[in-house]
């Protein structure tokens, strides 16, 4: 949301009229907080793929090694 200036307001008031359908009233009624919950995580987040998966399982398993199944 921001670029180590300030927030984009423009550009975020285009993303809350067109893709989250706020009128403008509703947009600038908003906290910053809340029109960030409504915009999901940051997009630098990595999506979670089979490889940090299988990481993550290898190094959190649910169980022992060589436990029984059952």
């Amino acid at each position: 949301m921001s670029d180590g200036r300030g927030f984009d307001w423009p550009a975020l008031l285009r993303v809350g009229l067109s893709q989250l359908g706020l009128r403008p009233a509703e947009f600038w009624a908003l906290t910053p907080a809340e029109l960030q919950l409504m915009l999901g995580p940051p997009a630098e987040a990595p999506p979670l793929l089979s490889q940090g998966l299988a990481a993550l399982m290898a190094a959190y398993p649910d169980k022992k090694k060589g436990a029984e199944d059952g």
